[in-house]
């Protein structure tokens, strides 16, 4: 497991090299700690190097991965200047000073992009240590006045990756309860699994006070414990002191020590890169299998992408004409999925391609048919002065006033300025229909954008020729609706004739449809008061002859059933603070609609649903309202007056008319969607897998028009070296057994005893109990039975009983032997009974 840490290493530059360190969580140890908490010298120490820059206020404003290897000669190298050695430490110093302030500038200010510095000497033990910026409170010089937030997020940015151990830096000359480092390691590691706590400047404590408790984990226990160093003051260092010589004076210091003597082989720099190569390689190996893990759903995120750069040769010169073939075959691949709705190409945010041609055709253009519903009062003022008009000066007696020749020539000229305002929702499908085409297309070359001239070519040639089958579909659609004008056939094996036009109901004949469900969803109650509720959504279930609404769509509890007799619909204005789209039912005899509401408004989410439901409200004979001729009535109308025998020859062409249309609006509805699909779409198929690819060699050159991007290049040289990385790295650590029993965690730190302690008086000596020696006593002792076992320390135990050193346990008491009665109590108290084995 010895060469972990180098792996780690090895991991850290590459991806950092790459930029990518961000996104892998690779095991290190992150030094956290207050301004001038002694961080750097710690890391000084461990080197025993003077490398760091130094001096007052905030120094380290860069996070510094310092990567120790342990080697022969001693060297330091920085992952920004590759090749060079550093043999002279000052020189490392200047050199992050310099990096420091390319970055941050000269204002004191911090970055989160990292430093990388490794070093080399036979003095260390394979590391990796981040030093983060000490935690401050005050804004200094040109700081920024939220530098406490920056540097709380950067060191948060860090030690909240379940992969990093947390060195938590705290001086023993402040309160321990007050520590910044422990407070945000408590804030990412509650259960302390992964802090290490460290206690610089024990010598510089008040005289009479130490930090024994501390170092013995006492007053703030920690799972993995604390270690105590002594740094080189701000006088040893002016004055040069060598580290070495720091080092020997901190062990000194130690086992001079009254309060630290007893634990000094567990204190100091030393012990502290032991102990932390031993806590980073278990951790390394405990998180390796997850490392694993992540790097291997990383590689299958972009192996996908990476597999159309892998087969890429730039110097091949054939690859661009490969490239734009496979190009426009995909790009016609990609048309046709969309339009015919197979394949890969389904989008789920929103209708599109040919879902939303299919919806122009039988929603939105039936829709715009009989949204031209011909006004009633008007309709029969046209026919009124029709009749006059071909009577002319003429006054035809009472008893010719019979003949069929008047209604004849009224009826159609009547019904050809119908079938002529026809034009204009035929004319309004075909541009949808080109619109949504073009945004096809729009959406098919995205592909095409490694290639940006391919692309602009591709969506220039296709869309002028989409607008170009425009032109020739409007032409035929406009030629349709020319045939129907040019001969009205009265015919029509469903034209019900003038002679049944007297009789012929004027109400809408819903018989053929039944009482069939039209549609069902969701919709919005708008104009409910507050005091009753406010606006709710219901489940609305429409049927040809009525529109209810339940509770929900189980349809169990019905809220109310509306019947669609005398309904009409009109369009509601959006209001400024809704993001609803509404429109309302209302009846056309001017009776409520539901309950004491004139209007039902009824709102939905968007305007295309709004559009949706009209349709559906349309097949079942609810109609758009039409108020664009108010009160014109009340000029012209009394122009002139109607007798009985006029009124009957308006009332049966009225029924003609309706009759004709109906026939004209059936075929129409038939005959464009047709038009379009012949005409503009299945052309456009046909040209693009046919003539694309000719219009693209004329159009440019071919080393013009498949040209990369520069974005795409660089994309593809990071994505390919990202890949290799991923793949080298999974190599690496696939190399490396992870079947080694690892060292488990500590367990947590009961500390119930001592609270037990406090509260309660020490024991007598008496009464303690203290575990034999390797020797029996030499004085036997009054009873004669065997000596009593030892209690287990309980709840009640003032402390923890004292380790000794193993010795050979006394014999086991024969079977016929009864144990001894109560404990003999010894006669000194520094002498105890032997144990016996339980």
């Amino acid at each position: 497991m010895e060469g972990l840490i180098p792996l780690v290493n090895r991991l850290q530059d590459a991806f950092a090299a790459l930029g990518q360190s961000c996104l892998l969580d690779l095991p290190q140890i992150a030094v956290v700690g207050g301004q001038s908490a002694g961080k750097s010298s710690v890391l000084e120490n461990c080197v025993s190097r003077d490398f760091l820059p130094r001096g007052s206020g905030i120094v380290t404003r860069r996070p510094l991965v310092l990567q120790l290897v342990t080697a022969k000669t001693e060297y330091a190298e920085f992952l920004h200047c590759k090749g060079r050695k550093f043999t002279d430490f000052d020189e490392v110093r200047q050199e992050i000073e310099v990096e420091t302030d390319r970055i941050t500038g000269m204002n004191k200010g911090i970055s989160s992009i990292p430093i990388n510095l490794r070093i080399y000497s036979p003095h260390v033990l394979s590391l990796t240590l981040i030093d983060l910026p000490g935690i401050t409170k005050v804004p200094v010089g040109d700081q920024p006045p939220d530098i406490e937030h920056q540097i709380r997020d950067m060191i948060m940015q860090f030690i909240s990756r379940e992969n990093c151990l947390i060195l938590a830096v705290t001086p023993a000359n402040t309160d321990l309860a007050n520590s910044d480092a422990l407070k945000l390691a408590k804030e990412v590691d509650p259960q302390g699994l992964r802090t290490i706590g460290v206690i610089t400047k024990l010598d510089l404590m008040d005289e009479g006070t130490d930090a024994r408790e501390i170092l013995e984990n006492k007053l703030l226990p920690l799972r993995r414990g604390y270690i105590g160093v002594v740094n080189r003051s701000q006088k040893d260092i002016d004055g040069k002191k060598d580290i070495k010589a720091a080092l020997l004076a901190e062990r000194k210091f130690f086992l001079s020590h009254p309060a630290y003597r007893h634990m000094a082989d567990r204190m100091g720099t030393p012990y502290l890169q032991k102990v932390l190569n031993q806590q980073l390689t278990n951790h390394i190996r405990d998180t390796l299998p997850g490392f694993r893990s992540k790097l291997q759903s990383q590689l299958l995120s972009i192996e996908h992408e990476v597999e159309v750069y892998k087969n890429f040769r730039p110097e091949d010169p054939t690859r661009k004409t490969k490239a734009l073939l496979q190009m426009v075959q995909q790009f016609s691949v990609d048309f046709e999925k969309r339009i015919e709705g197979s394949g890969d190409q389904v989008d789920t945010l929103e209708l599109s391609g040919g879902a939303k041609i299919n919806r122009i055709f039988h929603e939105r253009f039936p829709f715009e048919l009989v949204k031209m519903e011909f006004n009633e009062k008007e309709l029969r003022r046209e026919i009124s002065y029709a009749i006059k008009n071909i009577h002319g000066i003429r006054q035809v007696l009472p008893c010719l006033q019979t003949g069929l020749f008047t209604p004849d020539m009224a009826f159609e000229a009547i019904v050809k300025k119908q079938i002529v305002k026809l034009k204009g929702p035929c004319l309004k499908s075909v541009d949808l229909v080109m619109q949504e085409l073009i945004n096809t297309v729009k959406k098919c070359t995205k592909k095409l954008a490694t290639y940006p001239r391919l692309c602009e070519e591709t969506e220039r040639i296709v869309a002028g020729y989409i607008r170009e089958r425009e032109e020739k579909t409007k032409d035929q659609v406009l030629l349709l609706i020319d045939i129907q004008v040019s001969y009205i056939n009265t015919n029509h094996e469903d034209f019900i004739g003038f002679a049944n036009a007297q009789q012929r109901s004027s109400q809408v004949n819903k018989s053929a449809v039944g009482n069939q469900v039209i549609r069902k969803g969701w919709l919005t109650i708008n104009n409910i008061g507050i005091m009753k509720g406010g606006s709710k959504e219901y489940w609305f279930v429409l049927t040809a002859e009525s529109l209810s609404w339940y509770k929900d769509d189980e349809e169990k509890e019905k809220k109310y059933m509306l019947p669609l007799d005398n309904l009409k619909v009109r369009d509601v204005e959006k209001s400024f603070m809704s993001s609803k789209h509404i429109f309302a039912l209302f009846n056309t005899e001017q009776r409520n609609v539901y309950k004491d509401y004139r209007f039902l408004e009824l709102a939905c989410d968007s305007q295309e649903e709004v559009d949706s439901w009209k349709a559906s409200l349309l097949r079942a004979g609810v109609y758009p309202d039409k108020s664009s001729t108010e009160n014109d009535e009340n000029g012209q109308a009394d122009n002139f007056s109607m007798d009985p025998q006029l009124e009957r020859q308006v009332e049966t062409i009225r029924n003609l008319v309706d009759s004709y249309m109906s026939i004209i609006n059936k075929c129409i509805r038939d005959l464009i969607p047709k038009t379009i699909m012949h005409l503009m779409i299945n052309n456009v198929k046909e040209f693009i897998n046919a003539e694309l690819l000719a219009h693209l060699y004329s159009s440019e050159d071919q080393n013009t028009l498949m040209e990369e991007s520069a974005e795409q290049a660089q994309r593809r040289d990071e994505m390919l070296r990202m890949y290799q990385a991923l793949k080298e790295a999974l190599a690496i650590i696939g190399d490396i057994s992870t079947s080694t029993v690892s060292t488990p965690a500590p367990p947590p730190v009961d500390d119930s005893w001592l609270q037990q302690a406090r509260r309660s008086p020490p024991p007598s000596p008496s009464t303690q109990r203290r575990p034999t020696l390797n020797n029996p006593p030499t004085r036997p002792l009054s009873g004669r039975g065997p000596a009593p076992a030892i209690p287990s320390p309980g709840p009640q135990a003032g402390a923890p009983p004292v380790p000794f050193r193993p010795g050979p346990l006394p014999p086991f008491p024969s079977g016929g032997e009864a144990l001894g009665g109560p404990p003999q109590v010894p006669s000194r108290p520094t002498r105890a009974p032997p144990s016996v084995p339980r």
